[in-house]
């Protein structure tokens, strides 16, 4: 039985830092000596152009893997897995995955599907990162069915409660119906700038109104230019400036997640034995 970790990040949002988190969580669990697959659950594919990989050239992709499952085909899913220089593998995407909205609607397990693809590699990772698109259609529903937890980046730039009203809702839809082993790891904070009463009064709101039932992480991610620079260049952040406030938040977000996932398994695995 495989103790593989997947973690969707997640929000229906564009322009919080997602894939930024995605690419740098998997990196860091890679270098904190954990097997990390990356899967770009986005047509836009950003992820993979974070990793240095241009989508579109490639012929395997997570949308043809999909594809291939709803015509009642079984693809070999590690033919498609791409190894990248910083110790994490990559399910890369490109546009094949937009058609997938459609096709889902009149597929067998529709919601299911991704899951499906993902048991027959779990048993080679620790952790499995999925970096969602920024809708919550029914790819975006498939990872939520394929995660054990999902961790939300959220701005620290704009007051998101509706958006976030609308997210929660559509977990506890997948909990309810697809996935109901699924949680919320938490909420981390994104693009922070520490001197604007803005970001203060957007956290300080955050942890009134969900702190009680969602977990806050106690690591921010700072806004820095040089996050963006380091996704352009086709790296990591740690890869890019390892000694920048971001990598070193990052660092710290890193250790928060192994801390509590960890804590969560031996919990499972100690309840298991009684």
């Amino acid at each position: 039985m495989s103790n593989a970790k997947t973690i969707a990040i997640c929000n229906q949002k564009g322009g919080v830092g997602k894939t930024t988190t995605a690419l740098n969580l998997g990196a860091g669990l890679a270098r904190e000596g954990r097997r990390v697959l990356l899967v770009d659950a986005d047509p836009q594919s950003d992820l993979t152009s974070a990793l240095g990989i241009e989508g579109e050239k490639l012929d395997k992709s997570l949308g043809n893997l999909m594809y291939l499952v709803t015509r009642d085909c079984r693809p070999d899913v590690h033919e498609t897995i791409l190894h990248h220089e910083e110790g994490v593998d990559l399910i890369p995407s490109n546009l094949d995955l937009s058609s997938m909205e459609t096709q889902l609607v009149n597929a067998m397990s529709r919601e299911k599907i991704l899951d499906m693809l993902l048991k027959d590699v779990k048993k080679d990772y620790d952790y499995i990162i999925l970096d969602c698109m920024p809708s919550l259609g029914m790819v975006t529903i498939n990872a939520l069915t394929a995660a054990d937890s999902v961790i939300i980046p959220v701005q620290a730039q704009y007051l998101p409660a509706k958006g976030m009203t609308q997210l929660l809702k559509s977990i506890q839809m997948v909990k309810t119906h697809t996935n109901e082993n699924l949680k919320i790891g938490g909420i981390v904070m994104t693009l922070v700038d520490g001197r604007t009463n803005l970001a203060k009064d957007v956290i300080s709101t955050i942890r009134t109104n969900y702190g009680m039932q969602i977990r806050i992480f106690d690591t921010q991610i700072p806004v820095a230019v040089k996050a963006a620079e380091a996704s352009k260049a086709g790296k990591s952040i740690y890869e890019y400036d390892k000694d920048s406030k971001p990598a070193q938040a990052y660092a710290q977000l890193t250790k928060e997640v192994i801390r509590y996932a960890e804590r969560a398994r031996y919990r499972n695995e100690a309840s298991l034995t009684r």
